[in-house]
């Protein structure tokens, strides 16, 4: 094997793995409602799962229990008006700071994250429409791509070596780059205005940036990755970690930019 074919050894796998995460997801982000939800709510309750295993804020099978209460969350969420579907949000967390141990209380800041992101994309799909989740996602994908081969291909200095030493500058502005043309398509058939593109820049960064808060947890607790559960990704929080940090940002966004609907 080559050098080169060294780099892109675990390509297959990605790609697999990635097509069939992809026909999920853009199936429950037409569906809308109900599927896109249920989804939602699912992959959460998995990630809180991934997260109590990793950084161990309770014994044994307090993993799954924390996982059931973030979905038990999540739902009763989605039931209460308007702001109040935060406050349960912060349940899962709070449990784990009872128990008073060492891991607790970075898994109650980023597990109360996981959970406000994932109530926030089903907000963003129901409020927004298919179309503009679509354009999130999209961003997130393409950066990502963008970053793996400009960082494999090109490679160069390390962008935060501490945190996540495989992430190159190079990988990381290709990023930015890929985002960008993301926002420079959908201006040529939406009605969104000129800012897209660097609004789509930035969610871009945003999406790197929760990537390189999973991997600083991930070598807080000493793991490669939060699971096995996908092939040639590790698991939920490892494949879904970007689209967590780029739909904070949409959130935070979305409260000074006004959002065209486009319903899908």
């Amino acid at each position: 094997m080559t050098a080169a074919a060294g780099k892109f050894a675990d390509l297959a796998t990605r790609l697999g793995s990635g097509a069939i995460l992809a026909g999920v997801g853009i199936a429950a982000i037409w569906a809308g409602g109900l599927w896109f939800q249920a989804l939602a709510v699912a992959a959460a309750a998995i990630m809180t799962w991934e997260l109590a295993r990793m950084l161990a804020p309770c014994d044994g099978a307090g993993a799954y229990a924390l996982a059931a209460l973030a979905l038990a969350a999540l739902v009763l969420a989605h039931l209460l008006p308007g702001a109040w579907g935060l406050v349960p949000l912060v349940l899962p967390g709070l449990a784990a700071l009872v128990l008073r141990r060492p891991g607790a209380l970075l898994f109650a800041a980023y597990g109360t994250a996981v959970l406000v992101a994932a109530y926030g994309l089903v907000v963003f799909r129901d409020g927004y429409g298919g179309l503009w989740l679509g354009w999130l996602v999209a961003v997130v994908v393409v950066t990502d791509i963008a970053g793996y081969f400009a960082g494999r291909l090109i490679g160069g200095p390390k962008f935060w070596p501490a945190v996540s030493p495989k992430k190159t500058w190079a990988g990381i502005v290709a990023g930015w780059i890929g985002g960008a043309l993301v926002g420079l398509a959908f201006l040529g058939f939406t009605t969104a205005g000129r800012d897209l593109p660097w609004i789509s820049a930035a969610l871009a960064f945003a999406s790197q940036m929760g990537d390189a808060a999973e991997s600083a947890i991930k070598r807080h607790a000493g793991v490669k990755d939060a699971s096995q559960l996908i092939p040639g990704h590790g698991g939920l929080l490892d494949r879904f970690d970007a689209l967590l940090g780029g739909a904070l940002f949409m959130l935070i966004v979305s409260f000074f930019v006004v959002v065209p609907v486009a319903r899908g």
